[in-house]
């Protein structure tokens, strides 16, 4: 494989810590007071729910989230901040991609409405793909410093 600058090993790692740096930056500009104490990113989210097209979704939501508003604030903002140190540093990645690419299409599914989440989240899907059947933790990660997935 012939690239400028950089191998294509360097590449993937420079594509998943740009991936990592996303997801940190979804969990940094969240109001975690708001998220935590008012519930303000789960409210919202069952609003949407309550009014999607499809049925599983809606049923789906109100099964899983809208019971534990509370419980899956911190699931969401944890996860995000998880998948970021993780895709950032390098840590577990296989695993942290396979939870992006899950938590991506959960909030695809549920934003489906909405065309500017939806360009965000299938770009994140994608880089999580590449990232995962490119192996992107062999260069820039503790993965790969401790010999983990090789």
């Amino acid at each position: 494989m012939r690239t400028i600058g950089l191998s294509g090993a360097e590449w993937l790692a420079v594509l998943r810590i740009g991936l990592g740096l996303w997801w940190l930056e979804s969990w940094r500009h969240k109001n975690k007071k708001d998220w935590f104490e008012r519930g303000t990113g789960i409210g919202w989210a069952v609003g949407v729910a309550d009014k999607h097209r499809w049925a599983f979704v809606r049923s789906g939501f109100g099964a899983v989230v809208t019971p534990r508003p509370k419980v899956m604030a911190y699931v969401v903002v944890y996860a995000e901040l998880a998948l970021g140190l993780g895709l950032t540093l390098g840590f577990l990645t296989p695993i942290a991609l396979v939870g992006a690419i899950v938590l991506n299409l959960l909030y695809f599914l549920l934003m489906i409405h909405d065309w500017a989440e939806q360009g965000q989240n299938s770009m994140m899907v994608l880089i999580s793909v590449v990232g995962l059947f490119g192996m992107s933790w062999q260069t820039w990660s503790l993965d790969e410093a401790w010999g983990l997935f090789l």
